[in-house]
């Protein structure tokens, strides 16, 4: 099968089909609506914005709008859309938008445990070396004496971002296993650590 090349892409078709996995898991778990939570996870990254491109914040509600046309054009139940469109804009850590609906919740939630475990760490990686971001800084990897600072180093991202996302998970679910997955990527730190420190 060939695929088209994506724009971020660590936020291609894989991505889309395993947040979508997890939503509907979540979904399930939390009583949430089905018909918000599912076509929101399908639609969630339909505008593709590369993570250091200044129109970044946007991405979200570009991609709501896209959505909420599309499924316009399908003749998508309209009771639907509004909280559709929701829950793709808060979806996003960039846009910067609170999940006010148990729907927007389950997507968020479902698109950051993305970020977390070994496809977490892998996709931080591959977006560390699209971006050419150095991997860590040679005197101070694990920003014992330092601020961390994701712009020039890859490893930073754990510490200002990913290793904290278990914490602002939505859903009792969901934090679960982003407990999970984050102790795996604690784990792959100590690894590291045991390999690069002399």
């Amino acid at each position: 099968m060939l695929t088209t090349p994506c724009a971020d892409t660590a936020h291609d078709l894989s991505h889309i089909k395993r947040v979508v996995h997890v939503a509907k898991l979540i979904c399930d778990g939390e009583k949430a609506d089905p018909a918000v939570v599912i076509p929101a996870a399908w639609l969630h990254d339909c505008v593709a914005v590369a993570k250091n491109h200044p129109d970044r914040p946007l991405a979200s509600k570009l991609a709501a709008d896209k959505a909420i046309q599309f499924l316009t054009s399908l003749n998508y139940d309209p009771s639907k859309l509004d909280a559709i469109h929701h829950a793709i804009v808060a979806h996003s850590f960039s846009a910067g938008v609170a999940p006010t609906t148990l729907e927007a919740k389950v997507v968020q939630d479902a698109d950051r445990m993305d970020a977390l475990g070994a496809i977490g760490i892998s996709r931080c990686m591959k977006v560390g070396g699209a971006i050419a971001r150095n991997l860590y800084h040679i005197d101070d990897p694990f920003c014992t004496q330092r601020v961390a600072d994701d712009s020039k180093y890859t490893l930073d991202h754990f510490f200002i971002k990913l290793l904290h996302i278990k914490d602002n998970m939505h859903t009792k679910s969901a934090y679960q296993e982003a407990e999970r997955r984050t102790q795996y990527m604690l784990d792959f730190l100590a690894q590291l650590q045991s390999e690069i420190t002399r």
